[in-house]
């Protein structure tokens, strides 16, 4: 059975960037993002191969982490 990691949505990691394209399941109420712990993904920025746990820190200039919140809707949809 494969390991599952369990990361906050806040955490600076690929898996958790809105820009990174890799398998994760996302609780968007508990703000929770949910990996294997092998998981590699794309980084849509840099066109390259990242591990979902790649802190982006690292990364310098080069990472443009984007937070995984949903957008807040437009202005005409609030209520």
């Amino acid at each position: 059975m494969k390991k599952k990691l369990i990361v906050p949505a806040e955490v600076k990691v690929c898996a958790t960037c809105s820009y990174w394209d890799g398998e994760r399941t996302v609780d968007s109420e508990a703000g929770l993002v949910v990996v294997g712990d092998d998981c590699t993904g794309e980084c849509l920025p840099q066109t390259k191969h990242s591990l979902a746990l790649n802190d982006v820190r690292g990364e310098g200039s080069k990472c443009v982490w984007e937070h995984l919140a949903p957008d807040s809707p437009p202005a005409a949809d609030r209520d």
